[in-house]
Parts: C-alpha cells; structure tokens; sequence
C-alpha cells in the first residue's frame, strides 16, 4: 500500500511524501523534491529528485538515513504516524552529507534513545554536526547487527561514494542492499522501482559521470565487496530503487568504472572535507578534469595514510590540493609527502578551501614551480560560500588540467588516422558561428562550425559540442542560447577573440559589442544573423554532445551577405 502526502499549501516548490512496503517489514520514506532544477554546478536537474529514508520494523527497529531539511516537517509528521519514536533502537547513517542527514537532530529529539550507527568517520562528523551527546555504534566491513526476524544486517565499507564516511548495509532476510547515493540517480516520479529503464538510463549514467565516474577505483572495490551478497533490491538514496534490472545497474557501474580506471592519465585531487568548501570545490574541478577522459582520484587529507598518498602522487599526471586548514598537522604531514613525490613532469593546480584559516596557498605554490611543475590554471581564491560563477571556476579549471594532462594523447589520436581518410573527412565544409549562453551569474561562448538545421516543425537546429567544452554545462533540456552567424569577409576578428584560450572564469565578451536576446544570451552585434534557441534534447556521441534545440526567435543584419564558411584540410580536428 502507497501512502502519499500532498503539498502544503504554503510551499514555494511542490514537495511530497510517499511511503511504500519495499519488502518483508521493510518501508521506504521518500521525499519527492519535483521542481528542484540543481544539484551543484554538476547537475542540471531535468526530473527533480528524491531523498528516500527507510524503516526496517522486527523485534529492533531500525531507521536508515532521514532527509533533507527542507521537508523538515514533512518527513516527521510522516516517520511519527508510521511509529512511535521513542521505539526506534538504531538510526543508520549511509553517511552524513546533509541531504541525507539534515534531519539527525531532529530525530534525536524525538527520540534521544537512538543509537546511531555509523562508520568511524561519520560518528565524528555527526559530533560537530549536531552539538549534542548521542548513543553511538562504529561499525566497519564486515560487522553485523542483528534485529531480530531474520534481520541481520552487514555493512560494508564504500568510501568515497562518494563521501569518506559511506557505508552500505545489506539486510539478509529480504535481500534488500541500502546504498545511498550510490547506484542512485536524479529522478523523481510517482513511481518507487525501475519500471522503465529506457527513461532512467541517461540520467542514471548522468548522476554517475558526475558523482562517481572521479572514484572510479573506489566503485570497483566497492563493488568486489558486495559480490558474495544476495542481492534482491538496491535501495537508493536518490530516485527509483533498482529491482527489475538489477544485474544491468550494477553491470553499468562496473563497466564504466573499468574504462575510467584505464584512461592512460591520472589526476589526483586532495581536500579537506570537513573543512570550508573544500569537498564541493574538488568535485567540481574533477568534474572538468573527466570531461577530458582522465582518471581522477579525490582522496580526503584526513582519512588518507602517506603510503597511499606517496603511491598515487608517483603515477599521476596532475595533482590538485585544496588548501588545509593551518591546525591541521597530519594535512601539513601529507603535503610533505606530495612536495616530496612531486616532479617536473606533472601538472599542478591549487585553490583555498574558504575555510577562514586556509593554508597559505602562495608558498605552497612557489615551492611546486621551483620543482618545475606546470602550473594548470592559476589559483582559485575563496572568500565566501561558492556561487555558481565560482563553481563554473572550478570546472574550468579542471578542464583545463585534463587537457594539459592529456596533450600527448591528443596528440597520438591525432595521427592515428588513416591519411586519405583525414583529408576526405577535412573537405566537409562547414558554416562558422559563435554560440553564447547566459545562465544565472554563468556566460561562456564557443566557435561552433558542426552546425545544421534539424527539423521543420517546429524550426530546429542540431549542434555538436565537444564534451570537453566549458560550455557544454550550459546545454543540457531547457537551457536557452544564442546562435550567432558570423559573416563572409568580417568575421576575423570575432573568429580571433573566441579562439584564444581563456582563463577559468573570465569574461569571454571583455572587448566585443553585445546586447542581450531576449532569452538573456548575448547577441554579437557584428553577427550576420542570429537565433535564439532552447535545448530540447542531447544524443551523446563518444566525445561530442549532438545538441538538439528549437529556433524561437531569428534576425538578420545584412539581407544579400553570406555566411563564413570553414574549410579544413583535414578531418581529425576542428
């Protein structure tokens, strides 16, 4: 029986509950979060998400994970008509990141009996979080708790998935494996299970490309340790729960984490995640860095030992730090390390945590160059919580990282095709545009020349956009752009703006005329024409993006000009 919750009246974002039985006296308490459009700079949400909670009821009763604080009042008048409080023995923490947690103190109010169960690091996470004493239980790999019924539940250490502090717990009586994030997606429906895969794949691969593709080697551990376990459901934290094709989710994963654990470069990103913004800042520069198909590897400075960090720091590419706080002696230890196993070779990048004491990041970065690293992107300075503007930084950063770090391989590809097919490819001839968007703080723009109309009803364009490129995060369903055509005999010095390299987060239009579309995109004034567009839907293609999107609005400056036109002699680059 399904037990739904309407919206307040009052809310600003439509917010429901569901509760469902998903196995033997196993319920599921799912926050539906319909109209939430972002997950970071990561994520342009298409389908909302879901932040799901669970009750296992036998002779112990058992919470795992709570909810977001926004449906605060929602999820406890929920949790409270399904059972008293006071009669729960553990709440579970998958792990602590806050829309999973938010509602700890809460709970503990109403029940400050609960022992919460946790990995090491989670419980001291959990302390500062929520300022008050609590009933603890550690757990590891391994560990077993018994509820009674049949219940006995196993942890098994995952972490880095995509916290330090994860752990999944997997329920013997009914097969069910509590997950969290992992194996999760960004979709929300009335639906509880995977009824239709063929809807939830690209999101699925979507929410694992940004979340878990930069711990890539931490999923196939992960995975190796569940292998012994009768798996009959994989109760997420985010989305539907995975049933019907349960072998094909979990097959996806392995195969994707095997293909990022074989890119040829390696990029090894360190922060402090319990200190300032560091773990949000790191995802979103290894979210560049894998646009670019490097491996990357986001190691916590306070849960990683030296070995490991000696050991990874001698086969990477490129090295990313975010600055520790200055207390922190077995950060200033781990620095040491890298400054030790460091090399010319490498590349490296630096940003503050914006925790108030960051490690002052100038000396830091001097003593990298006098080794003769190359420096990525200049350093990333916080002052205060990031914005998406500051995000996007990041993400360029990584970008820009990923393609130094794999130049060579570039390079290789380059020439490793055949010859005559290189030149027949390059007399495809192509018009030249300028794409421009406009997001919130965020603008970026980009040459564009694989470029066609797409559909007549209604008016279409498809575009290809490199997946490496900083605007790609600015193209995804119902984002708007401009798509600017440059003109026969003037478009030099537009076509030489747009192709210098740019530093992350610098004004792309500093120096060109421009005025605002109506979709709030720049127009280049010295353009041929223009149309305003709205992205409908992508079609990944190996290491392009097909962009398709509607035409709401176009000009002309010149009726008699003709477009510019770009001839290649080759078919291997733009």
């Amino acid at each position: 029986m399904v037990a739904v919750t309407p919206q307040p009246p009052a809310a600003s974002a439509r917010l429901t509950m569901q509760s469902i039985e998903i196995a033997a006296e196993t319920t599921a308490i799912r926050s539906l979060d319909w109209d939430r459009d972002r997950f970071d700079i990561e994520f342009g949400l298409n389908n909302g998400t879901t932040y799901n909670s669970f009750l296992i009821r036998a002779e112990k009763i058992a919470l795992v994970d709570t909810s977001h604080q926004k449906f605060r009042q929602l999820y406890l008048d929920l949790l409270t008509g399904l059972i008293d409080p006071t009669s729960i023995d553990y709440l579970i923490i998958s792990h602590t990141e806050p829309d999973h947690s938010g509602l700890v103190k809460d709970v503990l109010q109403l029940a400050p009996q609960i022992t919460i169960v946790g990995a090491k690091v989670a419980i001291q996470f959990l302390e500062n979080m929520v300022h008050q004493p609590f009933n603890h239980l550690i757990v590891k790999s391994g560990d077993r708790l018994d509820l009674g019924q049949g219940h006995e539940l196993e942890f098994v250490s995952a972490p880095n998935l995509h916290w330090p502090d994860t752990i999944f717990t997997f329920d013997y009586k009914t097969g069910v494996l509590f997950t969290c994030d992992a194996f999760g997606m960004h979709y929300c429906d009335d639906h509880t299970f995977d009824e239709d895969p063929e809807i939830l794949s690209a999101d699925y691969k979507y929410y694992y490309d940004c979340l878990m593709a930069p711990n890539a080697r931490s999923v196939l551990a992960a995975l190796k340790r569940i292998e012994k376990l009768d798996i009959k459901t994989i109760a997420t934290g985010h989305g539907p729960l995975l049933l019907h094709y349960l072998p094909d989710w979990i097959d996806s994963y392995r195969v994707w984490s095997q293909e990022q654990t074989k890119a040829d470069v390696l990029v090894v990103v360190f922060y402090a995640e319990d200190y300032g913004y560091s773990e949000q800042l790191a995802r979103s520069i290894a979210h560049g860095i894998v646009k670019t198909e490097a491996a990357v590897e986001l190691i916590d400075l306070n849960t990683t030992e030296l070995q490991e960090v000696r050991e990874l720091v001698n086969i990477a590419a490129g090295i990313v730090i975010g600055m520790p706080p200055q207390s922190n002696t077995d950060a200033h230890a781990i620095l040491s390390t890298i400054l030790a196993a460091a090399h010319s070779k490498q590349s490296i990048g630096l940003f503050e945590s914006g925790g108030g004491e960051d490690e002052p990041i100038y000396p830091l970065r001097n003593q990298f160059q006098e080794i003769g690293l190359s420096e990525a992107f200049p350093p990333i300075l916080v002052k205060e919580a990031p914005s998406q503007s500051i995000e996007q930084i990041c993400d360029e950063a990584g970008i820009d990282l990923g393609h130094w770090v794999t130049r060579d391989r570039t390079v290789k590809q380059m020439k490793s095709i055949d010859s005559n097919l290189d030149r027949a490819l390059g007399r495809l001839s192509n018009g030249l545009y300028v794409l421009t968007a406009q997001k919130g703080d965020i603008s970026s723009a980009m040459i564009a020349s694989w470029v066609m109309q797409a559909s007549l009803d209604p008016m279409g364009v498809a575009i290809s956009v490199a997946k490496d490129r900083a605007i790609e995060a600015l193209l995804h369903p119902g984002d708007r752009f401009v798509l600017n055509v440059l003109e026969e005999g003037n478009s030099q010095a537009l076509m030489k703006h747009f192709l210098k390299r740019f530093a992350p987060g610098s004004d792309r239009f500093s120096g060109v005329k421009t005025y605002a579309a109506t979709n709030g995109s720049p127009i280049l004034a010295d353009a041929l024409a223009y149309l305003e567009c709205e992205v409908k839907s992508r079609l990944e293609s190996s290491d392009h993006w097909i962009v398709y999107s509607s035409v709401q609005v176009g000009r002309i400056a010149k009726q008699d000009a003709l477009t510019a036109v770009h001839h290649r002699k080759v078919g291997n680059h733009y």
